[in-house]
């Protein structure tokens, strides 16, 4: 994966990010086994304890859970996936709005903006 990191953040919480969004946008599927903690720090060139933290927090949010033997799976929660991703589309909702504020526009301006396609 050729996506560079920016300085602003700690890596784990950029991956985090990263692989939240593979799964809220269907990347990973329900229950599909994700690869290894080495497999992922390969992919992203990061160590593997970072991986792992980021993976762990994943864990936390009950996004994905790990089979003693198996290795780590995305959560068969549907509904925890979907409320997930309502969330994070009202994250990126709130920030929109809060940009266009900072340059004048009003709510209504904005959405008449995104009606556009703008």
């Amino acid at each position: 994966m050729d996506h560079p990191f920016t300085n602003d953040r700690p890596i784990y919480v950029q991956l985090v990010e990263r692989v939240e969004q593979a799964i809220l946008t269907g990347q990973y599927r329900p229950d599909e086994k994700l690869p290894s903690v080495r497999e992922f720090a390969s992919m992203y060139q990061v160590n593997p304890n970072t991986m792992q933290k980021a993976l762990q927090e994943l864990e936390r949010k009950k996004l994905i859970y790990t089979e003693r033997t198996n290795g780590k799976f995305v959560s068969d929660n549907c509904s925890l996936i979907e409320q997930a991703r309502d969330q994070h589309a009202a994250e990126i909702v709130r920030r929109c709005l809060g940009e266009l504020d900072a340059l004048g526009y009003g709510v209504e301006e904005a959405i008449a903006l995104l009606k556009k396609g703008e």
